[in-house]
């Protein structure tokens, strides 16, 4: 059985995103979504709200297996038996960095990292990016899966009540 692993914050999930795992799910026969612990982060999404929505997100690809995960991804894969990473690159700036990544993580346990070329239509997509336009009353609307946005809206309304 061919497996990988696309890992991230997915804080929240965007079309970026998701167009990743699609293509890496046509390509594997399981393909694990892994989402990031972070302690020293606060998210806007809990990691199990983060899980619901991409599990509702990936749903029609029939082959995507959602768990969270802390510590380093190599051992998540170990762990699983994952041979492969798959990894979207949005711009060359992401290349350095990911590129590092997947030497270290080569080194330190035989994991391959496939890189992915994001769609052009999401080259400039972020988590971050979503969050800070749709805090100031932007529409988002068109960059992420329309679950997430209600539930974006409603935490931005939460927050701001608050």
């Amino acid at each position: 059985m061919r497996r990988a692993v696309c890992p991230g914050s997915f804080d929240p999930i965007t079309n970026g995103h998701l167009d990743i795992i699609e293509r890496a799910s046509k390509l594997y026969d399981v393909v694990h979504v892994a989402v990031a612990i972070n302690k020293n982060k606060q998210g806007l999404f809990s990691i199990e709200e983060r899980i619901a929505l991409i599990e509702e997100t990936c749903a029609p690809y029939g082959n995507v297996v959602v768990e969270s995960h802390h510590g380093l991804l190599v051992d998540f894969c170990r762990e699983r038996d994952i041979p492969a990473i798959v990894k979207g690159l949005r711009a060359v700036s992401d290349f350095d960095y990911e590129l590092q990544m997947a030497q270290m993580n080569r080194g330190l346990s035989g994991v391959e990292t496939l890189f992915v070329p994001t769609s052009p239509t999401y080259s400039f997509l972020s988590s971050t990016l979503v969050k800070e336009v749709a805090s100031y009353g932007g529409d988002v609307s068109h960059l992420i899966p329309p679950v997430v946005h209600r539930r974006l809206v409603e935490r931005i309304a939460e927050r701001a009540a608050r």
